[in-house]
């Protein structure tokens, strides 16, 4: 005879879970917190963002965090606060800036995505690399770096070395985007480009959007301006994004349950908050509500993101990723090059259109 399963109290399981996911919270929310103090000290000698700085300390601190107790909490930040963190990144989008850019540039900056995306597997394929580890190649070049790679992340099924590739994608798109920060202006005015055009080729192809803001506003006003809405468009583009590549890996094959779509709730609170973002401004008497409202939830998302990366970082050994090689870097070099040559090229062609 089996005897009975006992189980605890609603307020017993609650705090018995809270219990078992505090430490690795903790952790994690040390490793933000102290990249965050530290990251204008370190930008006043290169401009690394703290979610990059939370990466590196929290790979540091791997061989602390490899201890069980860690573990529970550190897994909670990667999947659960991850995804709630995505989700509020629908508040920094509005669709009547994006609008005003019109239907030729938005169609060029949908079909670079599409490309890079599509050129991210084929490389993958090329370096007898995972259609995963092309999918976080192709989400972080097509979209917003570290973002997308960690939203791409909740579709991609777990297998050996994930944590060390999602921490390489970050990583390079970064050093990347800082790279192009610094050579991309000087290429638009090579290219003879007017300062609209320029913020849209900065928007559309730099990775991160602190590295947008800085090449942009420090061309021009006017260029930062069109660079930071071109980019907002590819983070509206985030989800639908994500939800393809998802659709895709499982149709490749792989069992479901291993790669699904995300749709559920936080999906739907993302497109819920872009579309609140882009509705506020007809409604002048909610502004003075919203206005701290959207500051908190921007705060939130950027803290959930710091929190998440550390988690991740936390989790990722040096050793893992030093055993990479050079098949990483050329398909994350590989989709770079693909989307600056897809938006010059189409930029040059509307300008004879």
């Amino acid at each position: 005879m089996t005897a009975p399963v006992i189980q605890k109290p609603g307020h017993q399981l609650l705090v018995a879970t809270i219990t078992e996911l505090a430490p690795g919270i903790a952790l994690s929310v040390a490793v933000a917190v102290t990249a965050f103090a530290t990251a204008p000290y370190v930008a006043r000698a290169l401009p690394v963002p703290a979610i990059v700085i939370a990466l590196f300390i929290g790979v540091a601190l791997n061989a602390v965090a490899v201890q069980p107790v860690f573990r529970p909490g550190m897994a909670f930040c990667v999947k659960t606060l991850l995804r709630w963190a995505v989700a509020l990144l629908g508040i920094r989008v509005g669709l009547a800036e994006i609008i005003a850019l019109g239907p030729a540039t938005a169609g060029l900056v949908v079909v670079a995505m599409a490309v890079t995306i599509a050129a991210a597997f084929a490389l993958a394929r090329l370096n007898s690399q995972s259609y995963a580890y092309g999918a976080l190649a192709g989400a972080a070049t097509a979209v917003c770096g570290a973002s997308a790679t960690l939203a791409t992340a909740t579709v991609v099924p777990d297998y050996p070395g994930k944590d060390a590739d999602i921490a390489f994608v970050i990583v390079a798109a970064n050093s990347l985007a800082t790279l192009a920060m610094v050579v991309y202006p000087p290429l638009c005015v090579l290219l003879g480009f007017d300062a609209q055009t320029t913020g849209v080729m900065l928007g559309a192809t730099i990775h991160d959007v602190a590295q947008v803001v800085g090449a942009g506003y420090a061309v021009s006003t006017t260029v930062g301006n069109t660079a930071v809405i071109v980019k907002l468009f590819r983070v509206l583009l985030l989800l639908p994004t994500v939800l393809g590549i998802g659709w895709y890996l499982t149709r490749t094959g792989l069992k479901h349950g291993q790669a699904h779509v995300p749709v559920p709730v936080f999906a739907i609170a993302f497109i819920v908050l872009c579309l609140v973002n882009s509705a506020v401004p007809f409604a002048p008497f909610a502004s003075s509500l919203y206005a701290p409202a959207k500051t908190v939830l921007i705060e939130a998302s950027n803290w959930g993101l710091l929190i998440a990366i550390g988690a991740l970082g936390l989790g990722t050994s040096v050793s893992a990723i030093a055993a990479l090689g050079w098949r990483h870097v050329a398909t994350v070099i590989g989709t770079t090059l693909v989307i600056l040559a897809v938006m010059t090229s189409g930029l040059l062609l509307l300008q004879f259109i």
